[in-house]
């Protein structure tokens, strides 16, 4: 909390311009994805550097050339989502938990980047949701999802990854992208303004002739396992 209030206090000369623009750009038709994902970009930039946080982006070169496929990072803390946007130069919608989705900021940007809102305690509508990414992916949009479903609060250390996540990959018969967040939870679950340093590791892509024959219980394992090794590989 005390460097989220640290970056309000460093760019309040621009932070209402950029909360207007935001919540116009994601109301608008008339701003394509790529328009509308870098002018977040851009900013996203400017607020960590403000905030002292740097980050270390490994592997983009990793991520499918073509588009339509879906990225699958462990959740650390409320900060994962900037480090990957700073990080990523393709723009992708994302998926947010029911709970989150009307906080100030975090609802203007979802619906910047048209991401989708799961209700985790109605399987109908979580079903919904998987259906809608997968018709999406296929026609070439990119999504990010929490597979542990909620954030581990317990730093570089992982949850069972939720296998119904994985679903909407199947469905897709898209790539899977397991990326690895290491120190992403010091940036806003810490009690500190120092300097920061998160990675962002993006690892080889499992494309459909990877996994088709795999369950989606054993494709959350096959996920977790390569972000595990990443993480027990190059944390601090």
């Amino acid at each position: 909390m005390k460097r989220i209030m640290f970056m309000v206090f460093r760019l309040i000369y621009i932070a209402p311009f950029w909360f207007y623009k935001i919540n116009k750009m994601g109301k608008s038709d008339k701003y394509s994805e790529a328009e509308r994902y870098a002018f977040l970009h851009r900013i996203i930039k400017k607020i960590n550097r403000a905030g002292r946080v740097v980050i270390k982006a490994y592997g983009i070169e990793n991520l499918p050339k073509e588009n339509g496929f879906i990225m699958f990072p462990n959740h650390q803390g409320l900060y994962d989502v900037l480090g990957i946007i700073e990080s990523n130069p393709r723009p992708f919608g994302a998926v947010i938990k029911k709970e989150v989705a009307n906080v100030i900021l975090v609802k203007q940007v979802i619906r910047l980047l048209k991401g989708l809102v799961l209700d985790r305690e109605d399987i109908k509508d979580a079903a919904r949701v998987i259906r809608q990414m997968s018709e999406e992916v296929k026609n070439g949009r990119n999504y990010l999802i929490f597979a542990e479903g909620t954030r581990s609060r317990e730093g570089n250390k992982l949850l069972e990854f939720k296998a119904g996540s994985f679903k909407s990959a199947i469905h897709a018969k898209c790539p899977i992208v397991p990326v690895a967040l290491i120190d992403s939870f010091k940036p806003f679950d810490s009690d500190s303004i120092e300097k920061v340093e998160v990675q962002v590791h993006y690892l080889d892509a499992l494309y459909y002739d990877d996994y088709k024959h795999l369950k989606s219980k054993e494709i959350a394992g096959l996920v977790r396992d390569r972000i595990e090794d990443t993480i027990q590989k190059f944390a601090l």
